[in-house]
């Protein structure tokens, strides 16, 4: 009787130091616009935080939800989140940034990572990477190697991030083809194959010969594979449709930063802060460039890489006007992050105005 008791004992004893440990282990969250699956977005966030979770082994634990649309959804999966005793929660999505800062304010012991955001709270940091850095890469590209004169551009949101972007492939597709034109077609949403399928047809039917997407998935390189025509691996490099229509690609790199901000968690010496990375940071990565690209374009993209990876060379550098022609930025100044953080303008020769 005495044995059963002392057996029992240590057992409930035993079980008792289990939970305790697995309270000790800090509970990370992740959440997705988008399924892990989707070739690029949303993929490369989930694999960056599986590369977190093989880093630090059993002292985390990892929880992840996906395709949670932004706004009240969103809401709702963060409390869930915060109430499951998560510690550190990242979403992965400019459309979680009032969300995140909402449910915060509720849960003031729980950290937060808002990616691509601005808003930031004592509980709350703000990340993202300068993509417009890949995208002067893949504009200087697409303006050497069009054949109509003529690229597009697939918008998701009218964004500050999305705008960059559009600006800074134009400002570098004129300056190696002053012929050059690009189209924006804005689909709204992240993820939606259909949509950015229908998106790049319709720029084929306009003449555009070369596609640059802002948006999550691989249909739009399907879509050129099919039809002809050229383009570029978002957020993932989607090497599987090089040497083209995949000619180059923007890669994310989003572990590093992972792993250094759990780490943080871990030491108990996790801050609030505003963070932009880019080429040179190693959070912004160039894909290998393929295809129909001569050698001397090749070999220029790569040292524009160089360049703008040391500090040598800034993608907003005057001359540059606004769309109107009215002067932004003379020559040789470069544009200030606070303006870059906000722009909601169009340069001189993108055609079209920006959807309110």
């Amino acid at each position: 009787m005495k044995r059963r008791t002392l057996l029992a004992s240590a057992a409930a004893l035993a079980m008792a130091a289990g939970a305790a440990f697995a309270q000790d282990v800090p509970k990370i969250g992740f959440v997705y616009v988008g399924p892990v699956n989707d070739g690029g977005w949303s993929q490369h966030h989930h694999e960056s935080a599986m590369k977190m979770k093989e880093h630090f082994g059993d002292k985390i634990e990892l929880v992840e939800q996906a395709s949670v649309p932004e706004g009240a959804d969103a809401e709702r999966v963060l409390t869930q989140m915060a109430l499951g005793g998560a510690d550190l929660i990242f979403t992965t999505s400019f459309g979680y940034m009032d969300p995140t800062i909402n449910v915060a304010a509720k849960f003031p012991d729980v950290k937060f990572e808002h990616a691509t955001g601005y808003k930031t709270a004592d509980n709350v940091s703000a990340y993202s990477a300068r993509f417009y850095e890949g995208r002067a890469i893949e504009g200087f590209l697409a303006g050497h190697v069009t054949k109509t004169n003529k690229i597009g551009y697939i918008g998701s949101f009218p964004i500050p991030e999305v705008i960059r972007g559009i600006n800074s492939s134009f400002i570098h597709a004129k300056k190696v083809n002053p012929d050059v034109e690009i189209s924006v077609v804005w689909v709204s949403t992240w993820f939606d194959p259909a949509k950015e399928a229908d998106a790049t047809q319709a720029l084929l039917d306009q003449g555009v010969d070369v596609v640059l997407a802002h948006t999550d998935s691989t249909a739009p390189l399907a879509v050129l594979k099919e039809k002809g025509g050229l383009g570029f691996g978002q957020a993932a490099d989607m090497y599987e449709y090089a040497p083209e229509p995949r000619i180059s690609s923007i890669i994310d790199e989003w572990a590093p930063y992972y792993i250094e901000r759990v780490q943080a968690v871990l030491d108990g010496t996790w801050e609030s802060h505003n963070t932009w990375q880019g080429i040179g940071d190693g959070m912004v990565g160039i894909g290998e460039i393929t295809g129909p690209v001569p050698a001397d374009v090749k070999a220029e993209a790569e040292k524009m890489i160089e360049d703008i990876a040391s500090g040598a060379y800034h993608p907003f550098t005057g001359p540059l006007n606004k769309q109107d022609g009215s002067a932004w930025l003379a020559d040789g100044e470069v544009a200030d992050d606070g303006t870059l953080a906000g722009m909601n303008f169009y340069v001189e020769g993108v055609s079209g105005e920006i959807p309110q």
